[in-house]
């Protein structure tokens, strides 16, 4: 199987690295959506990254989704979900959180930097800075109520969250100071220490 993207997008770093805690062997090719956009829409039309091609030809997109599948390729016994109904509540909740607020940043980048500043439209900037610093304070929350595990493993949604993090920091670091947000970036500097993470650069 073929897994098509770039790494510092953080849907494509989340399903490389979910990918290596499953064991399962994914080839990556590195095809960018912008610089590669012919070579990109060649492979798939819809031009939605991260894509994996399957051995037989089928194409997957969207990480969540391509996880699901990469799960039940797995077997429940290597799942990076918890089985309790809790703790999968939980888990899931992390997971949305953290996926908005990848979501947010890539929203802001895009503004800053592929719309012209004359017709950047404020408020709606306004508002996507409010949504991403909402999704990070609920994400210290929860860290501050249960910390998540920090004993050289690592389940989806530690490594959702740390990954969304890493993202953030990397292209829109002036909305998430560190200090305001200690129990994140504790734990993503300790998930970014991992050699899954360390293998699987954001560039």
């Amino acid at each position: 199987m073929k897994l098509i993207g770039m790494l510092d997008s953080p849907y494509v770093r989340r399903v490389a690295i979910s990918a290596k805690r499953l064991g399962i062997a994914l080839e990556h090719e590195s095809v960018s959506v912008f610089r590669t956009f012919e070579q990109f829409r060649q492979i798939n039309p819809v031009l939605k990254a991260p894509t994996l091609i399957l051995d037989d030809g089928e194409v997957l997109m969207d990480s969540t989704l391509i996880i699901d599948y990469l799960e039940a390729l797995a077997g429940p016994d290597r799942s990076l979900m918890p089985a309790g109904i809790e703790h999968r509540l939980r888990s899931l909740r992390l997971i949305g959180l953290a996926l908005a607020a990848s979501e947010k940043s890539v929203q802001l980048y895009y503004e800053r930097n592929l719309r012209p500043a004359e017709i950047q439209y404020e408020p709606w900037v306004e508002r996507v800075e409010g949504q991403l610093a909402a999704a990070y304070s609920a994400l210290e929350r929860e860290l501050e109520k249960q910390p998540l595990k920090n004993d050289g493993s690592i389940d989806q949604a530690g490594i959702t969250l740390a990954v969304a993090w890493s993202f953030t920091q990397y292209v829109v670091p002036d909305q998430v100071p560190v200090e305001r947000f200690p129990k994140i970036a504790a734990f993503t500097r300790y998930a970014e220490g991992l050699e899954v993470f360390i293998d699987t650069p954001i560039d």
